[in-house]
C-alpha cells in the first residue's frame, strides 16, 4: 500500500490524456496566435479584449471585469489595453462612481478590426479543433474542460 505523501503517478490512459492536452493545446495556441499576427497584427490576447468588449454593453468594461473574463492579471491587462489604445483600438475613461474604476472601452477602429479578424480566426479554430472532432467528443470536451476551469477558479469569480 502506497504511504499518503507518495505522489499519485499517472497511469497511461491518464498520462495520454495529460499530453495530448498539453500538446494540442500549445499547437493550438502557436497557430492561432501566428494566424492572428499576420492578418490582422493583434495578438491571440489582444484579439480576446476587442471580442469581450464587443460582446459588452455600449462596448466597455470595467477593467477588473475585463482582467478576469481573461483569466488573466490587472498588469497583464493594463499592458495590453495600452498596446490597442495606441492602436486606436481601445480607450480608457474612469468609472463615474469610483475613483479607483477604469473603463476599457471599444472605439469605432477597434469595432472594425475584430469585424474584419474573426472571420478568418473562426475559420482557423473550426479547421484545427471545432471539425475535426465529432459532436460527442465537442461535448466531453466542453463538459471536462469546464469543471477544470469551475475548479481552478477563485471562489469569487462568477
Amino acid at each position: 500500500m502506497a504511504s499518503p505523501n507518495e505522489p499519485r503517478w499517472l497511469d497511461q490512459d491518464e498520462m495520454a490524456a495529460w499530453r495530448g492536452f498539453v500538446t494540442a493545446s500549445n499547437l493550438l495556441n502557436r497557430r492561432l496566435e501566428r494566424q492572428l499576427k499576420e492578418d490582422s497584427g493583434l495578438s491571440h490576447t489582444q484579439y480576446e479584449i476587442l471580442v469581450h468588449l464587443s460582446a459588452a454593453p455600449a462596448g466597455s468594461l470595467r477593467m477588473t471585469e475585463l482582467a478576469e473574463k481573461l483569466v488573466t492579471s490587472k498588469s497583464g491587462l493594463t499592458y495590453q489595453v495600452t498596446q490597442l489604445e495606441r492602436m486606436g483600438l481601445v480607450g480608457r475613461r474612469s468609472c463615474p462612481s469610483d475613483v479607483r474604476g477604469v473603463f476599457a472601452e471599444l472605439t469605432d477602429h477597434g469595432r472594425e478590426a475584430v469585424r474584419q479578424a474573426a472571420p478568418g480566426h473562426v475559420a482557423l479554430v473550426r479547421e484545427l479543433l471545432i471539425d475535426v472532432l465529432t459532436r460527442e467528443q465537442l461535448a466531453v470536451l466542453a463538459e471536462g474542460l469546464g469543471e477544470v476551469s469551475a475548479r481552478l477558479r477563485p471562489d469569487d469569480v462568477p
